[in-house]
This record gives C-alpha cells, structure tokens and sequence, in this order.
C-alpha cells in the first residue's frame, strides 16, 4: 500500500471504532479558524466522550483527539501531530509504531492496525503485511494515552467539531 492508502484504510478502521449509538466524532477539525497565518492547527479526528446523556455527564464529558499517520515521514512532517484533548492517540501501522515508539510524546498513545484475531504482542514481533485480504483488520491499542487536563473550553472544542461538517 503506498501512503494515501494507508492513510485511508487507518481512517476507515478508526471510523468504525468511533461509530455507534452514543458515540461522536467529527473528522478534519480546524482549531483556531481564522486566527491569522500558522495559527491554524488541523487534528484528524475528534471524539466526544459524555460521561452519560444527562446535563452533568455530558459537562463532564472527554474529547479524544486522534492523529492518523500512514508511515514514519508522515509523523515526522510537521503536519498534524495536534494534541490537545484529555487523551490523544496517533493511530498506525505496527511498522510505523516500531519507528516512532521513542520519539512520541510520553503521554501519548497508540492505536496500530491488528489482525483481529491475533494478539498484539505477536503482531509486533512478526506485522502482517497490510494488503493481506485474508485478514480482518481492527485497531488495537499498543500504548494507553495518559490523560490531561485540556486547555480549551468543552462549548469551544464542540463548536470545532460540529464546523468540521464530518
């Protein structure tokens, strides 16, 4: 697979994972619209977690932000890599994550393309070649996200969201 495909079949499993009764998730969020040259910031998918579907749940709701990266270029870029949600993940290749596993951020995690029915550890010591059609893909995680306390407010990162159209 070359970059754009990897980049479209991680979205598509990452899209599954976030869809469903009661989940939320808006793609390609622009943070910061219009706040002058280089101050936009572009994240690759948002998730809204409410705690439960009352006034207080949903004000102590979480956003989960998520940066997709086909290759190791590709995280390298400087493009993307916006982490500012409660907990972050780059979502990956297992190839790719044995590239960048010391270079990420500490508090970030990681979500790698798996075999459903294989265990990651055995995948991260011998990675099914992505174009193997016999496999039922998942996403799985290889590393938890630490939380952190965000700095933007919930209306505004909802607002973000909800303009992305996604």
């Amino acid at each position: 697979m070359n970059r754009k495909e990897t980049t479209e079949f991680l979205s598509k499993l990452l899209i599954e994972r976030l869809s469903g009764r009661g989940k939320y998730y808006a793609s390609e969020v622009t943070l910061d619209c219009g706040g002058g040259k280089g101050k936009e910031k572009r994240v690759d998918f948002v998730q809204f977690v409410p705690k439960n579907q009352s006034t207080s749940g949903i004000e102590k709701g979480e956003f989960i932000f998520y940066e997709v990266k086909s290759c190791k270029a590709d995280y390298n870029s400087g493009n993307g890599l916006t982490f500012e949600g409660e907990r972050n993940y780059i979502v990956t290749t297992m190839e790719t994550y044995k590239q960048i596993i010391k270079d990420k951020p500490w508090e970030v995690g990681v979500y790698v393309a798996c075999p459903e029915d294989r265990d990651i550890v055995d995948e991260f010591e011998n990675p099914t070649p992505l174009d193997d059609i016999t496999v039922w893909w998942t996403l799985k995680i290889a590393m938890e996200a630490h939380p952190k306390d965000r700095q933007r407010s919930m209306s505004q990162l909802l607002f973000y969201m909800l303009r992305s159209g996604k």
